[in-house]
């Protein structure tokens, strides 16, 4: 007799805008032991689910892309943070927590832990995001200009920290007034602008960056991208970590000012977080402190059991959500 597993899964593939409807809450059943010889592997109870935009990548069924398509009828695959309940992996026991690819499920049988981490400090991969986009390709150096577009968000609040510890000057772009005045007051940006409410955002980028911008911290694409790349300093750089506003859009915006590329010898470039997992004990060992003094803080909007999942991952392409969007399936 199998004990209840409820999963969120992935009911038709995306087309265009997702909808709560692609996906679908289901009760299921699981052993909660590991198959005969099934080795290597842990039985894991999903504690909290990371919500991240890439994830709309997966729900398409598109070819070439750098992740594979989820399976249709299988659950929804996440980062996540969680107990191991049984393992016939000589590295972890039972009750080590666990931060890695899981079902967005109660339960998870994990047969490959080559992306997964022991006892993880923090519940998220934004940290290690943050950190590799913004000091492995910006390469920032004290009193240079910052800008961070969807600076609230997972990845662009501890961004906007880190730019400061380095004495870096800081704007944000946000999506309310709630998420600037949060920016500049919790999160120390030097300022911050809501994007919906200008017009031109040349004339914004000008406004906070009357000299212009060495580093810029993508994560929106699209008419955000095009102003930057006019706004950009000689020898700029521009870490491409995201581009949100496209995500959704079956003929994606054109920039159509690339020329400044050669003019202003900018460094852009993309990068995929997984490519630097090896940076991992650095990181720890730069950020820890530094969350230990209070030097860095983080803002989490926590939804409570999966079957608010498909509406909190929702919310991340409307901008519902302050902060990284976490599912809590269990608190333990």
């Amino acid at each position: 007799m199998g004990s209840n597993n409820k999963q969120v899964i992935l009911k038709s593939y995306v087309n265009g805008s997702p909808k709560e409807s692609d996906m679908e809450l289901k009760a299921s059943t699981i052993e909660l032991k590991i198959p005969e010889g099934c080795n290597d592997a842990v039985l894991v109870k999903n504690l909290y689910l990371s919500c991240d935009p890439y994830m709309l990548g997966r729900m398409k069924k598109l070819d070439g892309h750098y992740v594979d398509s989820l399976t249709l009828g299988a659950p929804i695959i996440g980062y996540g943070v969680s107990r191991v309940m049984e393992s016939s992996h000589p590295d972890y026991e039972k009750d080590d927590l666990l931060w890695g690819f899981v079902g967005w499920e109660e339960y998870t049988l994990i047969t490959n832990l080559t992306t997964c981490f022991k006892n993880p400090t923090q519940r998220r991969m934004a940290g290690m995001t943050a950190y590799a986009g913004f000091f492995e390709l910006c390469t920032p150096k004290k009193g240079e200009t910052v800008f961070i577009s969807a600076a609230s968000g997972a990845v662009g609040q501890l961004v906007g920290q880190f730019a400061k510890l380095m004495g870096c000057y800081v704007v944000g772009s946000a999506g309310s007034k709630d998420k600037v005045d949060l920016l500049k007051n919790k999160f120390g940006f030097d300022n911050a602008f809501n994007y919906k409410e200008e017009s031109d955002y040349n004339v914004a980028l000008k406004r906070y960056f009357p000299d212009g911008i060495d580093i810029y911290f993508e994560n929106v694409g699209g008419k955000m991208l095009e102003a930057v790349l006019n706004n950009m300093r000689i020898h700029g750089r521009i870490a491409v970590c995201g581009m949100i506003s496209q995500y959704s859009l079956a003929q994606p915006d054109g920039v159509h000012n690339l020329f400044n590329l050669i003019s202003k010898r900018i460094k852009m470039e993309g990068f995929l977080v997984m490519e630097y997992y090896h940076l991992y004990p650095k990181f720890i060992e730069m950020v820890l402190p530094h969350i230990k003094k209070g030097d860095i803080t983080y803002v989490e909007d926590f939804a409570e059991g999966l079957e608010n999942a498909a509406s909190a991952l929702l919310g991340l392409f409307s901008g519902r959500n302050v902060g990284k969007q976490v599912v809590v399936v269990a608190r333990e």
